[in-house]
């Protein structure tokens, strides 16, 4: 069912972003590819074009797009996430889950040991869906690279988008900085309606420490430690 757009962006439309955020996470907000948190490159949702619509919690869309898709009645299939990184991911999954009964679609929770999760599901060896944390970035094309190019090694969900691919080559090739970053909001923008993947949220972390405590930064990491 995947392979249809409709049903990705009925799944996008399914989840209660703001909702997740309250109920695990406290503070944070919707993400695109490029997390909020990279600010030179990141589009806020509203700045998505078409695509931004597909974030719009809207259960009542999510199963008229399943059922124009072939699914009136929602399917089943499985929903993969990792134990080894915070209780938090599992408890997102959970909520994810719920939020995919409400339209119609059964996902069965399979939770995995993280060896067994990094040595099978992040290398796209799995059936139906993942629940997955992106690696921190510190430059764009990290994220979206080794996510969406048919040639990367990391592309879990088996893409193979000629557009797609040829913008993110581009980008690489691009050393003015304003059109590179130009593509790369046009990637985010294409992204956003294709919803090969579908992002929910980043979460907001606040570090502080004593003023005589000298050559120290926070460990921005999934533990928060």
């Amino acid at each position: 069912p995947f392979n249809d757009v409709r049903v990705r962006r009925a799944i996008s439309h399914a989840i209660d972003r703001q909702g997740s955020i309250e109920a695990i996470y406290v503070r944070g907000e919707p993400t695109a590819p490029v997390a909020r948190g990279l600010v030179e490159w990141s589009l806020p949702i509203d700045q998505l074009g078409e695509g931004a619509k597909y974030y719009r919690y809207d259960p009542g869309e999510a199963k008229r797009l399943l059922a124009e898709a072939g699914y009136p009645k929602g399917f089943k299939t499985q929903l993969w996430v990792t134990t080894g990184l915070t209780r938090d991911l599992v408890d997102d999954a959970q909520l994810v889950q719920r939020y995919l009964k409400d339209v119609g679609i059964e996902a069965e929770l399979k939770l995995q040991e993280h060896g067994d999760y990094m040595s099978t599901t992040m290398q796209g060896k799995f059936e139906g869906m993942v629940r997955s944390p992106f690696g921190i970035a510190w430059e764009p094309d990290a994220p979206l690279y080794r996510t969406f190019a048919a040639d990367s090694s990391w592309n879990a969900g088996h893409l193979n988008d000629p557009k797609l691919t040829a913008m993110l080559k581009e980008q690489r090739r691009t050393k003015d900085i304003e059109a590179r970053r130009k593509i790369i909001y046009d990637i985010q923008r294409y992204a956003a309606e294709q919803q090969y993947f579908v992002y929910l949220n980043v979460v907001l972390v606040t570090a502080s420490w004593a003023p005589y405590v000298k050559n120290y930064g926070p460990n921005i990491t999934f533990d928060y430690g």
